[in-house]
This record gives structure tokens, C-alpha cells and sequence, in this order.
């Protein structure tokens, strides 16, 4: 037999597939596009503040791509095998636990290994520049990079492995990433409150990608060195562990079987105050039917809504923490706009999850097709998803545009000038009425992203891309246009104010929104009973659809239905 079947198989798989090649451009590029856009905007600059702002941000960038990498690529590989029912197939054959799990690790992180191994090279630019940046510094963040990359891959591939759902095996997988990179770090500090320590410490910080980036630099690395290498054997240690179990879990869990009596007492627990006792299943039964039956379908579970209010309650109990420890300092308009961006962040991304969940589901399950052959009208469904969704995320969203207006209020009793007080306003008004308007347009593209996507996960990835990517890249585009003509002019600065600059960003994610929004929702009125009932459509039906027009799909070549007349037919 084959050493590791799996992995020869899908490398040789990956080497047909276009993302591939383009993928690892794509990043390179972007890389590249980012530090010329940096360089000339801080050409005036000395080359040593020049070259540590362009390796801060390379490197800090390429950190967080390997952070977010495990999540987005692999703490779905195996759940999908299991919801699909073939990944017990393969354990009749002769494969190993280890064979499925590095297969599997080869296929999702692909894609995220070339990207971050074509993003390195571009880190050594800031060396050419002459601005401090040692070759040993860089060698450092290249392995702070891969370690973080590792670890992040082979954690989400574990989460995978002990999960059945997508959503699931995404949020949990996400959560230890953030419980490892901040939430220790975050519980090491309240302890050291507690004790009235000056320092954390190093057990809390070890598991941290933040903390090897930060011990990484020159500065940091010659007093701490020996925090480095062990912070960096910790996350190493904690990837294999987790490549280990999940070799070990997935040979164990694809079959369903009963519960425990003790695992069986605590989900029945669970689902009594999910779904709340007999009288108040009835009472929402009542009320929601008399609405919409679908909104009954979906809005069931009063757990979500508790878990996005649990989650603010968290948000605030860290943020108080914060200001018990640095008091006055803690108030200031930086601390604000973290705290916005953050939460704003997490409630875009939560949103567009569940927006596509459920249709997303269903569609894979085939229940899409018995709830149309009901009476309901397609718009009788949309709303349905529409009351579901408000029910869960309204509340907390009023809480949140409160919060930020105060933080509106403190900001500008702060500001010194009219203008500056203005600019605040602005600055914050516009924020809230981006995440609004951010928020309708997931609704409408989340729900059809789920009709159309291949899994959940892609759906919301989808969703997210065209709402929060889309405008930053339109926005950093007409930037780089501006910077490029200043440049070539020989100017020493842009003319326009920061009216402009906020108003073509506010622009710009409006118009976004609206286009895409309105794009989804009528797609959603007019074709969602024909995408509900089709299957996804393969490569060949694809092929078929653009040979009835006599134009060979996009890089592909004719089949024997286009050919010429005169050309000769390998057919038998």
C-alpha cells in the first residue's frame, strides 16, 4: 500500500485546480500592491521609519492571515465527510486515522501554505530599504508565521475531526484561537491584577501568536530570548497534540451512536432551556404561527439570542476590566474605536452566519423542497428568515449603536476645535449607519449565498467578501490612483481634507451595500424556487450551458458537440 494515499491524491488533485497558481499570485500581489501604496505615501519619510513601518505591517498581516487560516480552511474538512456519510467509507479500507487526517490537512491548507510561502519573500523588502531590520529579525518572523500557520491548521482540522455541524466546528475552532492568542494572555493580566503583580505571567502568554510576534523584534528578543523559543515550543507542541488527537478521534467518530446516560440526562437539559418548558413552546408556538410558520421553524431556539447577549456581557465585563486597572487612561477615543471595530467585526461576521445557515442546511438536506410544495409564497419564506434573525440580533444591536453613540458623546466633549469635534461626529455617525446598512445587505446575500453556495461555510465567506472586502479594495484602488498622480506631480501632499476621505469611504460601502443587497433580493424574488430544486451544477452541466450558445466555457476547450464539421472525432 501507498505511504499516505490520501496526501499523494489530493496533492496531485490540487495541481489540476486553477486556485492553486492563483491563490498564492493573488496574495503576492496584494502584498505588493500594500507596500507600494505604504511607500508612497511615506516617501518622505527616513528609511528606517520607512522600513519598520512596512515590515510592522507585512508581518503583522501574514500573522493574522495564519491565525484566521485553520477556521476558514480546515475546521471543516472532516465534519463535511461526516454529514456527507463517506468518511466511513474510507475507514473500511485499510487507511489509518493518520492517513484521512493528513489527507484532509494537505487539502484545506493548500491553498494557506502557498499563500503565506509566497507572501514571505515580499517580508525581506524592508531589509533592501537599509532601516534596522537585521536578517535574524526577519528570519524570526518567518517562523513565528509558519509556527502560527501550523498550529491554526492543525487546531481547526481537531475541532473538525470531534464535530458533525460546520457552524460548530467554525465557532469553536475560532473561539480557542481566540481564547489561545488573546483570552489567555487577557486572564493572565485579571490575575495579576488580583495579585498586584507588575508582570504577567509567562504561562498565560506562552500559547500566544501575539506575544512570539511581539518577542520576535530586536529590541524584544535580546532581553527576552529564552520567552521566544519557548513560546514558540509551547504553540508547537499544542499543533502536533492536536494533530495527534485528531488521528486518534477521527477513526472514532463517524459512527452514531447512543449517547451516554449522563451525556443524554445534560442534552436533554440543554434542550429544555434551548427551547424553553411545555407551556413556553406553546405560547411561542401560538405567537409565531399566528406570524409566519417559518419564523416558528427557525426562530425556535431562544439560545441564540442569549448567546449573542452573553457575548456583549463578556465584551463588557473585559472593557471594565480595562478601565478598573488603567482608569483615566483607559477612557480615550483609541480605546473607543478598538472596542466599535471589534464588536462591530464580530456582529457582521455572526450576523452573515446565521443569515445562511438555514437555507444552506436545508437545501443540503432536501427540505427546501417540501417547504415549497407548501402553500407559502417565496416571500412568506424570506420573511420568515427576516423575523428570525431580528428576533435574535435586534436587541443586542440597539445595545451596541447606544454604547457607541455615548462613545460618540465622550469622544467629542474631548476634541479641541470645532473641526475636530466635527470630524468625530462624522467618524462615528457614519460607522453606525455602515454596520445598519452592512447589516441589510448580509441579510438579503446571506440567504442567497445559502441557496448557492456549496457549504455554510463558503456561503458566509461569500457574503462577508462582497460586503466588507470588496469596498476597502475600491477604497485602497482610488487611493493608490490619488498617491500615484501626487507622486508623478512631485507633490509633497494630497489636497483633500478628511471630508473627503470619509465621505468617499461612507460612499463607497453604501453604494456597495445597495448594489449587492439589491442584487441578492432580487434573485432571492425571482429565482429561488429554481435554485432550491436544482442541484449544484457540476463542471460538465457548466459545459453544457455555454455549448448551447457555441462558446467553450472560460479556459476549457470545445468538446465534440463545438468542434468543426471538418476537424477528425477521436470518438469510436
Amino acid at each position: 500500500m501507498t505511504f499516505l494515499p490520501i496526501v499523494s491524491r489530493e496533492l496531485r488533485l490540487a495541481s489540476r485546480r486553477r486556485s492553486t497558481y492563483w491563490l498564492r499570485s493573488g496574495a503576492a500581489l496584494a502584498v505588493m500592491v500594500v507596500g507600494t501604496f505604504l511607500f508612497l505615501i511615506m516617501q518622505s519619510a527616513p528609511p528606517k521609519q520607512l522600513a519598520t513601518s512596512l515590515f510592522c505591517l507585512l508581518t503583522g498581516g501574514s500573522v493574522l492571515f495564519a491565525l484566521i487560516s485553520g477556521p476558514r480552511s480546515t475546521a471543516d474538512c472532516i465534519s463535511e465527510e461526516k454529514r456527507e456519510g463517506t468518511l466511513g467509507l474510507l475507514f473500511l479500507t485499510d487507511l489509518k486515522g493518520y492517513d484521512v487526517v493528513l489527507g484532509k490537512l494537505v487539502a484545506g491548507s493548500l491553498n494557506a501554505f502557498y499563500s503565506v510561502a509566497s507572501v514571505l519573500p515580499m517580508l525581506a523588502i524592508p531589509l533592501l530599504l537599509g532601516g534596522g531590520i537585521t536578517l535574524a529579525e526577519f528570519a524570526r518572523m518567518a517562523l513565528v508565521t509558519v509556527v502560527t500557520l501550523y498550529f491554526s491548521l492543525t487546531l481547526g482540522i481537531c475541532v473538525s475531526a470531534a464535530s458533525r455541524s460546520a457552524h460548530k466546528a467554525v465557532a469553536i475552532s475560532s473561539l480557542l484561537i481566540f481564547f489561545f492568542a488573546a483570552g489567555l494572555p487577557a486572564c493572565g493580566q485579571i490575575v495579576a491584577i488580583i495579585r498586584k503583580s507588575p508582570s504577567v505571567d509567562f504561562l498565560f502568554l506562552a500559547s500566544s501568536s501575539g506575544f512570539s510576534y511581539y518577542l520576535a523584534f530586536d529590541a524584544a528578543y535580546k532581553v527576552f530570548k529564552p520567552w521566544f523559543w519557548g513560546s514558540l515550543a509551547v504553540v508547537n507542541g499544542a499543533s502536533w497534540i492536536c494533530l495527534i488527537l485528531a488521528s486518534l478521534i477521527a477513526p472514532r467518530s463517524w459512527q452514531d451512536r447512543p449517547p451516554s446516560r449522563g451525556w443524554s440526562r445534560w442534552g436533554d437539559r440543554w434542550r429544555a432551556w434551548s427551547f424553553g418548558d411545555q407551556m413556553e413552546r406553546a405560547a411561542f408556538r401560538r405567537r409565531a404561527l399566528a406570524t409566519n410558520p417559518v419564523y416558528w421553524l427557525i426562530g425556535r431556539l431562544r439560545s441564540k439570542p442569549a448567546m449573542v447577549w452573553l457575548a456583549l456581557v463578556l465584551v463588557a465585563i473585559l472593557w471594565a476590566l480595562g478601565w478598573w486597572k488603567f482608569r483615566r487612561d483607559w477612557l480615550n477615543e483609541g480605546v473607543y474605536l478598538t472596542t466599535a471595530i471589534s464588536v462591530n467585526l464580530a456582529l457582521r461576521y455572526w450576523f452573515a452566519a446565521e443569515a445562511t445557515r438555514s437555507l444552506a442546511e436545508n437545501r443540503k438536506a432536501g427540505a427546501l423542497e417540501l417547504l415549497l410544495s407548501t402553500p407559502l409564497e417565496i416571500r412568506d419564506i424570506l420573511r420568515g428568515h427576516w423575523l428570525a434573525l431580528r428576533r435574535q440580533f435586534l436587541g443586542p444591536l440597539m445595545v451596541v449603536l447606544l454604547v457607541e453613540f455615548l462613545f460618540m458623546l465622550a469622544t467629542v466633549r474631548e476634541a479641541v476645535g470645532d473641526d475636530d469635534r466635527l470630524f468625530w461626529s462624522a467618524l462615528w455617525l457614519a460607522g453606525m449607519l455602515m454596520l445598519v446598512a452592512d447589516l441589510i445587505a448580509l441579510l438579503w446575500l446571506g440567504m442567497w449565498q445559502g441557496l448557492t453556495a456549496k457549504n455554510p461555510i463558503r456561503a458566509a465567506g461569500g457574503s462577508l467578501a462582497r460586503v466588507l472586502a470588496v469596498p476597502w479594495a475600491a477604497y485602497g484602488f482610488i487611493l493608490l490612483i490619488m498617491v500615484l498622480r501626487v507622486f508623478g506631480q512631485r507633490s509633497s501632499q494630497i489636497n483633500p481634507d478628511w471630508k473627503f476621505f470619509l465621505g468617499l469611504w461612507f460612499g463607497i460601502g453604501i453604494g456597495v451595500d445597495i448594489a449587492f443587497g439589491g442584487w441578492a433580493r432580487q434573485k432571492l424574488l425571482t429565482g429561488f424556487r429554481l435554485v432550491a430544486q436544482q442541484q449544484y451544477e457540476s463542471k460538465t452541466q457548466s459545459r453544457k450551458r455555454w455549448l448551447r450558445f457555441g462558446v467553450p466555457p472560460l479556459g476549457g476547450k470545445p468538446s465534440g458537440l463545438a468542434r468543426s464539421p471538418n476537424s477528425k472525432s477521436t470518438a469510436a
